[in-house]
């Protein structure tokens, strides 16, 4: 069945267009002429027609059916030139044949009702199933552009959509069977290999810390006392007077004469000078000679250590991208000089007064840090020189650790999808495979009912049933007969033999057309097709036909009414328009209520500027009489435009007060008190009559609303003024 059908952009249908939903088993949709029913029933025709490419329609279960569209154009190419198709039916078959044939129609029925509510499920776990694949994609998506900026380059290839990127961390994670690397490694290398080919690094020069250096440092000399020998008679002054230092310095100064360096009289003699050498013996040059020794051998050490580390520290500060941590290098650099500048100046004072203690300071940390951060850039350059010489297949392989550390990032998320993926991915499978052996099922059904169908079908029942009608309801002047020169094909003849196709009036041409159309109905063109099931669309087939063949038609059309609700027939579905208020009343009145069931929906198609709308009123039938339908115009006259209010006033007036009511325009008039408002009164009634008779013009169509509501308070006052007030408020629904 069709469930919804939208209309736009078409003949009187502007790009809103209007959409008909919940269509039942019997939906009735009454309109003026030229509302825009027939736009309809073109586009059920022919939905695949270039004109309506802006419409649509919605088949339950996405199953299209059969569609037999009854309107102008079928009469026009069925009733045009040359014979009429003949329709086979299954007007011959035994009621064993027809049960036999039905039976196997209920079981397609029955599976087919299974297979739409499968398709529903069908299509339920699809969406859900693309719901969640959604949104891993956006998740994927986010994770890309969270690393976008590091690891744009190794990406490549696969962030041209979101799709493909998702697709290549799905892929991944499948054969994912590597360690994954650290952050911080990624981005290292993705700075080197990423961008301009890195060119080789020269390795920093390494300094070798020799241990004599913490030796020298770390010497008990520089604590050692060192002076004179004790046992000499002088040694007693220089002790108590501690000018060690000074005498010994002083000794370089004593002349082979006898005048003292230190009191500059002649008091040495050779005495004095036997005991200040001896005082200054071996021992005592022995240290001091240690002494000097450790700081010639100090600065032997240092000296090219500090010049090597200067050029390091120069040579790193001018590269642009280092490997050296050059400034921690450089603060380490800067204490090792301060100590060894300030250990030399201790040395050269120990020298010069040997009796005084110093401390040297240790620089055997800082060497020892500044050579750590040697190693450590050399093994950062060590790295890079060997991504240099193994540059592609580096960046092969950067690029597959970026992949699957983005693949580890998204583990948890990769598992949450793939885990609910493939339980909806099994249940899709299941589902489908079910619904593919039920399809063959149907087939094989439907293969069976062709054969037995077949076996059983004519186009001889159809001719007989339309002759049958055609004499019933008095069109005794002409009958359908095979045609003598097409096989299975129908002719129109009069009683003297004569082909009557072209000489049948319209009214003749119309009703014979529709019981054409109702035996097409019931059977089909091909023996094949006669067990299709079908959806019919009927559109005014009560045009040009006279009133008592109104009722005719009717009673036709409540038959197939009846079988659609029924399901006794291959009629699944029935739309039904038209213009004419007693048809719409007699074809929706069945079963003594003209209200509709569940089976049976209601619309009205109505036109205002030339644009067609429609108002949809469910199981309530909005066409009770022609009477009622009159006063729905008066209570709706906006949205109608009101170009119909002034007919509608007029016939009301007329049923109501004319013929029921036996009143003239003038008696009308006369109920009025004042002079004035008889005036109005009059000007109504002129209005009405000259309103209901033509179109207006453009010059009077401009000011329908003003003069509208002021004709429509006089109209009310009409019924004021001859004591008729309860039967407007009746039919206006107003509250008494």
């Amino acid at each position: 069945m069709i469930n919804n059908i939208v209309i736009t952009d078409i003949a009187s249908y502007d790009s809103n267009g209007i959409e008909v939903t919940d269509l039942k088993k019997v939906n009735f949709f009454y309109g003026a002429n030229g509302c825009g029913k027939t736009t309809i029933s073109n586009y059920l025709a022919d939905t695949d027609e270039l004109l309506f490419n802006a419409c649509s329609i919605d088949w339950e279960g996405g199953q299209p059916l059969k569609t037999l569209v009854y309107n102008k154009q079928f009469r026009d190419n069925n009733f045009g030139t040359g014979a009429i198709a003949g329709v086979f039916t299954l007007g011959q078959a035994t009621r064993e044949d027809i049960e036999h044939i039905t039976n196997k129609k209920v079981e397609v029925t029955e599976l087919r009702t299974v297979q739409s509510t499968q398709q529903a499920t069908l299509i339920s776990q699809k969406d859900r199933r693309k719901a969640i694949l959604d949104s891993f994609t956006n998740d994927c998506w986010g994770v890309y552009k969270q690393y976008e900026g590091t690891f744009k380059e190794a990406l490549y290839g696969h962030i041209n959509s979101k799709v493909s990127f998702r697709a290549k961390i799905l892929a991944d994670h499948e054969s994912n069977l590597s360690a994954i690397s650290a952050i911080s490694d990624l981005e290292a290398k993705a700075a080197t290999l990423f961008g301009e080919p890195p060119i080789r690094i020269d390795t920093i020069p390494t300094i070798d810390i020799n241990s004599s250096i913490d030796s020298i440092e770390q010497d008990a000399i520089w604590q050692k006392v060192i002076i004179g020998k004790t046992d000499v008679d002088i040694a007693g002054l220089i002790t108590k007077l501690g000018n060690s230092d000074w005498v010994n310095q002083g000794r370089d100064f004593i002349a082979d004469d006898q005048i003292c360096p230190f009191c500059q009289q002649p008091t040495v003699g050779e005495d004095f000078r036997s005991q200040i050498e001896e005082y200054f013996d071996e021992d005592f040059k022995r240290d001091k000679v240690r002494l000097a020794d450790q700081q010639t051998s100090y600065s032997d050490l240092m000296t090219p250590i500090l010049s090597t580390l200067e050029h390091i520290e120069t040579s790193e500060k001018a590269k642009t991208e280092s490997k050296l941590d050059v400034e921690r290098f450089s603060s380490h650099l800067r204490a090792i000089h301060s100590r060894v500048s300030e250990n030399k100046i201790l040395i050269a004072e120990k020298l010069e007064k040997t009796s005084q203690k110093i401390s040297l300071s240790s620089t055997k940390e800082d060497l020892e840090y500044i050579s750590a951060v040697i190693e450590q850039a050399n093994e950062a350059i060590t790295s890079h020189n060997l991504l240099v010489d193994n540059y592609d297949q580096e960046v092969s392989s950067l690029k597959i650790e970026v992949w699957l550390f983005l693949v580890d990032v998204l583990a948890e998320k990769i598992h949450a999808y793939v885990s609910t993926a493939n339980g909806l991915q099994r249940g899709i499978d299941n589902i489908s495979d079910e619904i593919a052996r039920r399809e063959e099922n149907i087939r094989e059904l439907d293969r069976e009912i062709v054969v037995l169908s077949r076996n059983v079908t004519s186009v001889q029942p159809a001719v007989d049933e339309i002759n049958r009608l055609l004499t019933a309801y008095g069109f005794t002047n002409f009958l359908i007969v095979p045609s003598p020169e097409q096989q299975n094909h129908y002719a129109i003849q009069r009683e003297n033999g004569e082909q009557a196709q072209h000489t049948l009036s319209e009214g003749e041409v119309t009703f014979i057309t529709f019981l054409y159309f109702v035996q097409l109905a019931k059977g089909a063109l091909d023996q094949n097709s006669v067990t299709e099931d079908r959806v019919l669309v009927i559109d005014d087939p009560i045009s040009s036909l006279d009133s008592n063949i109104l009722y005719v038609v009717s009673t036709i059309v409540k038959d197939l009414i009846k079988e659609t609700k029924l399901g006794s027939s291959t009629i699944k579905q029935m739309l039904l328009l038209t213009h004419n208020v007693y048809f719409h009343k007699e074809a929706s009145f069945i079963s003594s209520r003209s209200n509709g069931d569940r089976d049976t929906n209601y619309w009205i198609i109505r036109k205002g500027h030339n644009i067609s709308s429609i108002q949809a009123f469910g199981q309530n039938n909005p066409i009770e009489s022609s009477y009622e339908l009159l006063w729905r115009e008066i209570k709706e006259w906006r949205q109608n435009s009101g170009i119909s209010l002034q007919n509608t006033m007029r016939r009301i007036i007329e049923n109501y007060f004319k013929i029921l009511g036996r009143f003239t325009d003038e008696g009308i008039v006369e109920k009025f008190d004042s002079f004035e408002e008889q005036q109005i009164c009059r000007s109504l009634i002129s209005w009405i009559n000259d309103g209901s008779h033509a179109i207006p013009d453009d010059l009077y169509i401009q000011t329908p609303d003003d003069s509208a509501q002021r004709y429509l308070n006089t109209f009310k006052k009409i019924f004021e003024y001859t004591n008729n007030q309860g039967h407007y408020q009746m039919m206006m629904g107003e509250e008494v």
